[in-house]
């Protein structure tokens, strides 16, 4: 399958002279049917600030929407781990961020891998719903393959997360699956989180800001709003926001 230009994986090297002789990684997680066309702009801001910066696709991710159809959450997990591990093999520490459904990834990262995650940036984590279209979706998957698609939730004209224009539902269940055990491990989480959340988001409810901040053990746990952006808030109008923000703190918990 071709895959688009900006939809392919990002990786780039750490510069130590821009940070104080130490290489520092961060790893970026996309969204469930988008791709790292969501996270390219970022991981380019915090590359020439001297970090490295790996992006990687997801299976099922960046092709087809049927794809996503035949993916199981534990493959978006494991791609993420190898990607950790590439940056473990040059840097000093890692700090992961996510979008998301990247979101919950990131979260089972730190639960998993706690030693190997310095600290954690989620924008719009996907962790919970309390929609009830969710309810019907063990019985719905069975009969309909795909609904319309979500991608593109931005405020801020002539953006492109390059997504599905379909939302594979098989591949949805695997995002309530990775969910039950992210969301009990929570507790697991006590490494320093900064927060983004956008107060009108077409996507997901505010569930995932009361789930993930009313459990992790986290004493170091900062939630920034984010008042002129949408759900794909790292293309919108407050993306510098988001950009400079977690680059002092990545800074801050690596050091």
């Amino acid at each position: 399958m071709t895959v688009h230009p900006l939809a392919q994986p990002l990786s780039r090297a750490a510069k130590p002279q821009l940070t104080g002789g130490r290489a520092i990684g961060v790893l970026l997680l996309h969204g469930f049917s988008g791709s790292p066309a969501s996270m390219r702009p970022w991981g380019s801001y915090l590359a020439d600030r001297g970090y490295a910066v790996e992006v990687p696709l997801l299976p099922g991710h960046g092709t087809r929407w049927q794809d996503l159809n035949g993916v199981r959450w534990t493959d978006w997990y494991a791609e993420a781990e190898q990607a950790l591990d590439r940056l473990l093999t040059s840097c000093d520490a890692v700090v992961v961020g996510a979008l998301s459904m990247g979101g919950s990834v990131a979260l089972r990262l730190a639960q998993e891998r706690h030693d190997d995650v310095a600290g954690l940036v989620l924008v719009n984590p996907f962790v919970s719903s309390s929609r009830p279209e969710l309810r019907a979706l063990p019985v719905l998957k069975r009969v309909v393959p795909s609904l319309k698609g979500i991608t593109n939730d931005i405020k801020k004209p002539g953006q492109d997360e390059v997504g599905y224009p379909r939302l594979p539902l098989k591949g949805l269940s695997q995002v309530t699956e990775m969910w039950k055990p992210v969301v009990r491990d929570l507790p697991r989480v006590t490494q320093p989180l900064l927060y983004f959340r956008s107060t009108e988001d077409h996507v997901i409810d505010d569930s995932s800001s009361r789930t993930v901040l009313g459990a992790v053990s986290s004493r170091d746990a900062q939630e920034r709003m984010l008042t002129n952006s949408f759900h794909v808030a790292t293309l919108d109008h407050e993306a510098e926001i988001i950009y400079a923000e977690s680059a002092d703190f990545v800074a801050r918990v690596t050091t």
